[in-house]
């Protein structure tokens, strides 16, 4: 994976420092500190950029995965899951709460904000500040910026003999200037909080949570980086003002910054490379009750499951039971169990 230059990422972070993954925090941690200083802003107005965004949307290229293949987004789902998805098992359709409808536009929301954001910072930052933004998005060669459906593809791969594609789209690619004038490209990957302020304090949350990790890993060699930020941002606040030091300890935007190895790389795909065996042998893996929450084939899964793996699942939960897990893990087992037991149990009438 290389940056602008033709080098690898990996070695030109290593001129700067000892650490590359050090260093790729440090990206991840100013990445923060220029939205912090943007937001702080008095808000800039720029119709003809607006505009330009819309107008992009309007004429987005369609691009539809070719089989088989696997997306990022779901790169640590449960294999169960990814199994069914493989072989065309019915996708769940259940009307959801309005609060969860609403809870996942919002989340979508965040990711435009933060979009937009960085393409006016791009614009207006340095007017506003006199200092320049080292964060851009990379562009197509028909000027729409790298992210969303102006970045979506279908890699393809083959490892171990077996071929699949990774098909999806990032969040962005970023071009990242170095105090010397390099440039790196950098990805950016964009979670949204929305529970409780608590969620991205310092103390709760001390590292990325891996299911995104993984994602981009996946994005990692569809895009051709080996740099990624992770950027979270809690839509919960504590309250209009703060008091003093409560925002350091407690801040509405974490970042995270990772790099990807070939290894990273490679024991990604010897998953999904598991998966695929178990697809043509007729095989499903064993099912991963802590995606059940998300998992979007849990009838088909239900009806799929032999006794033997059934009795497994109700001696894991009477495991799960007795622990010192949080209770709302608790709950998420009781209630997969609960739902494959009712699924079952009308198969059988």
């Amino acid at each position: 994976m290389t940056n602008s230059n033709g080098r690898s990422a990996a070695n030109s972070l290593r001129a700067h420092i000892k650490e590359p993954t050090t260093y790729a925090q440090q990206i991840a941690d100013e990445l923060v500190e220029y939205l912090n200083e943007w937001h702080s802003l008095p808000e800039t107005w720029d119709n003809a950029l607006d505009a330009q965004i819309h107008k992009w949307y309007a004429n987005a290229p369609k691009v539809f995965p070719k089989k088989p293949y696997f997306s990022p987004s779901s790169a640590n789902a449960c294999p169960r899951e990814l199994y069914h998805k493989a072989i065309g098992s019915p996708r769940d359709e259940t009307k959801k709460p309005p609060y969860q409808g609403r809870w996942t536009r919002i989340g979508t929301a965040i990711g435009d904000v933060i979009q937009r954001d960085i393409l006016f910072m791009e614009k207006h930052f340095e007017k506003k500040t006199g200092r320049p933004c080292p964060f851009s998005f990379e562009k197509n060669e028909d000027g729409t910026p790298m992210f969303e459906d102006f970045a979506k593809r279908n890699h393809p791969v083959t490892h171990r003999g077996y071929s699949f594609n990774l098909y999806g789209t990032c969040d962005g690619i970023m071009r990242y200037v170095t105090e010397d004038g390099e440039v790196l490209r950098v990805g950016l990957e964009i979670k949204s909080k929305q529970t409780t302020a608590a969620k991205t304090s310092l103390h709760s949350m001390r590292q990325p949570e891996e299911k995104h990790v993984k994602q981009c890993v996946a994005y990692g060699p569809m895009y051709g980086v080996d740099l990624y930020v992770i950027l979270y941002v809690n839509a919960s606040k504590k309250s209009w003002v703060y008091l003093e030091g409560e925002f350091e300890k407690s801040p509405d935007m974490r970042a995270f910054g990772i790099e990807i190895t070939e290894e990273d790389v490679e024991q990604l795909f010897d998953r999904f490379v598991e998966i695929r065996k178990s697809v043509e042998e007729g095989t499903p893996l064993p099912l991963d009750l802590n995606g059940w929450t998300f998992n979007g084939y849990k009838t088909a899964i239900a009806k799929s499951l032999t006794d033997e793996e059934l009795a497994e699942i109700r001696a894991k939960v009477s495991q799960v039971r007795r622990s010192n897990l949080y209770e709302s893990t608790k709950r998420q087992y009781v209630e997969a169990l609960e739902f494959i037991e009712r699924v079952r149990e009308r198969e059988a009438e």
